[in-house]
């Protein structure tokens, strides 16, 4: 039996398998509806049956998928009820970092934040949507990190994902990008200014604006 990870970078093999399946769903890889067959699991991974029957416990206790009698574990993926309930949490807690980013943030932050931008403006005009999501992402984690809250920084990080598949979606739409890009530049020049309240009311109208184009694909 050939593993296909490092295990290593792991605190078990299941946790192993669960990084992997739940990657999987929120990428969209696997799609609601789909069956995961334990076995077949197991032999792609190159593990036993028993960490994938602990991965997919861990997963379903976090409803992302859903045990069937007779059947087996059936994704259930993100809901669109699930998406509105993730933009919602994410509006409140990007604007609370933003704010005490604002107050917090390095001028070594300010810096990689105006270099990210540069680049996002020349992907933007490339239309590469790929690049544009890691950089968003590395925009966003600035933040996080500027705002010196682990709480934040870690659901915050974790919901990114569950949605990266809907961010890049939504980054599709004709337009979409350039005005993103905007919304950025204006977060970034409150946290040069050190407006903590414009700041956060940036960071909600972008996440706000992001949920709408999601809404209307």
């Amino acid at each position: 039996m050939t593993m296909l990870y490092d295990a290593k970078a792991f605190s078990s093999l299941s946790d192993m398998v669960y990084h992997h399946l739940y990657e999987a769903i929120t990428d969209g890889r696997y799609h609601s509806g789909d069956l995961l067959i334990e076995m077949k699991i197991a032999e792609e991974l190159g593990v036993s049956r028993t960490p994938v029957r602990e991965a997919l416990k861990q997963l379903e206790r976090e409803d992302l998928v859903v045990s069937l009698p007779n059947r087996g574990v059936m994704v259930r993926g993100v809901t669109d009820e699930d998406l509105s309930d993730i933009y919602t949490i994410r509006a409140l807690l990007e604007g609370q970092a933003a704010y005490w980013a604002a107050e917090r943030i390095t001028e070594k932050q300010l810096e990689r934040m105006d270099e990210i931008l540069e680049l996002m403006d020349l992907y933007t005009r490339k239309n590469n949507v790929e690049h544009l999501v890691r950089l968003d992402t590395s925009f966003h984690e600035i933040i996080y990190d500027a705002c010196r809250s682990n709480a934040i920084r870690n659901l915050l990080t974790n919901l990114h994902q569950i949605i990266r598949t809907k961010r890049m979606n939504s980054l599709t739409v004709e337009g979409r990008a350039p005005v993103s890009l905007g919304e950025h530049r204006e977060i970034y020049e409150a946290l040069k200014a050190h407006d903590a309240e414009r700041a956060k009311r940036c960071a909600q109208m972008h996440i706000n604006a992001a949920e709408h184009v999601t809404d209307n694909r």
